[in-house]
């Protein structure tokens, strides 16, 4: 099987990629010790789609960052000759069986464990296995986080049904970063670091990606985008309705046509405000997307694709299409301010990001392609190698 498309793995690289933090949902710590709790999104795929990019979301929400955490993900009840996963563990899945239960034991990389008070996104793909297969099938899958040490045993596990359905639409996807550097990113151009502390007063960008796994076009994308307190837009955004306190833009791009395996970026300016105590985590970042129609991939439509564009308006009453899996379509984000060290102040500095039509672009650095490949393929060739528990085990 051959996935569709390497480019909406990009953002996927993120994850490891040294100018952004990891993905996902942020929360404080509240806990003394180590406390992870895991979610899953992104497992409902459309008729005509052979695979899907999905996510299992680390939260760290304890004080330490553990070693040798595994996620075990129970397939008991799932089908695989129909639909099997391929999480992005660290070496080999080990299989065991025991009291009628299936189980693949996954170790994950130590860099994929997420800090107090972030999240982690880990890729999890998805896919039919079974070539040709049209009916609609659905089965429970838990995954459950385990971490020498976890304090709470209430927030380590999270069932979800794997479904292959009948439906035909759009699926959008949305990853959000976690923003914890100095960056710059024109418009067409490629990211770059510029240095890997946000200090209070600074200026950096929130970046998000738009993905759809759907099986149709999406027909005009919109977008909200909320700022934690203590972060504002630092730029007038065009096509956008921010708020009067600067930190919510709700954008209208109804002449952005976005195809099936097809990804767009937005880039979004903002400033730390200069009375930020630090060192903080703000939580409460958020982006989502929606879209207005879907379009049946045809000649037509894709020529009409084609050429779409971000209009430079607002539009003030949609309608919403139907999204074949709603889990995906939004992400939170923390920004990570650290205390200012050296006598240099962050007050200053500004980027070099015009964000003129919304900030949405159609490419993303040649890095975070580079990356996003490699992950793609790794996932693809490991699918889930399972080993006997008497041969071999994954590094803890």
């Amino acid at each position: 099987m051959i996935f569709r498309n390497l480019a909406r793995l990009g953002a996927a690289a993120l994850l490891t990629s040294g100018a952004f933090a990891a993905l996902g949902a942020p929360a404080y710590a509240e806990d003394t010790g180590t406390d992870l709790s895991i979610d899953v999104a992104g497992t409902r795929l459309a008729a005509g789609t052979t695979d899907k990019l999905g996510s299992i979301k680390l939260t760290n929400r304890g004080e330490d960052t553990p070693t040798g955490v595994k996620i075990n993900i129970d397939v008991t009840q799932l089908d695989l000759d129909k639909v099997t996963l391929a999480p992005f563990a660290e070496e080999k899945c080990a299989e065991t069986e025991s009291a009628g239960r299936r189980v693949w034991e996954c170790a994950i990389h130590d860099f994929a464990v997420p800090e107090p008070g972030t999240t982690s996104d880990l890729p999890l793909v998805v896919f039919r296995a079974a070539e040709g297969l049209k009916e609609a099938y659905s089965a429970p899958v838990t995954f459950t986080v385990v971490a020498p040490g976890d304090i709470n045993s209430e927030n380590d596990s999270k069932t979800v049904q794997i479904e292959l359905t009948t439906e035909n639409g759009v699926d959008l996807e949305v990853w959000a970063p976690d923003v914890d550097s100095q960056v710059a990113w024109e418009p067409g151009g490629e990211p770059e670091l510029l240095k890997h502390t946000l200090n209070p007063g600074d200026e950096t960008i929130v970046f998000a990606a738009f993905g759809n796994q759907g099986d149709m076009i999406a027909d005009g994308l919109d977008f909200v985008a909320s700022l934690p307190e203590g972060v504002t837009f630092s730029e007038r955004l065009k096509g956008c309705e921010v708020s009067a306190d600067r930190r919510r833009a709700t954008c209208a791009a109804g002449t952005t046509r976005l195809m099936p395996g097809k990804t767009v970026y937005g880039v979004f300016a903002v400033k730390v405000a200069a009375d930020v105590p630090a060192p903080v985590l703000l939580s409460g970042g958020t982006v989502s997307a929606t879209s207005r129609g879907a379009l049946p991939v045809t000649d037509k439509s894709l020529a009409r694709a084609a050429g779409g564009e971000l209009p430079p308006f607002l539009t003030t009453k949609i309608d919403v299409a139907e999204d074949i899996d709603p889990s995906d379509d939004s992400d939170d984000f923390t920004v990570k301010v650290a205390a200012v060290t050296g006598g240099g102040g962050g007050g200053d500095g500004g980027l070099p990001v015009t964000g003129a039509q919304a900030g949405l672009i159609g490419g993303v650095g040649v890095a975070v392609l580079a990356v996003g490949g490699t992950l793609f393929v790794l996932a693809r060739r490991r699918r889930v190698v399972l080993v006997t528990p008497n041969d071999e085990r994954p590094a803890a």
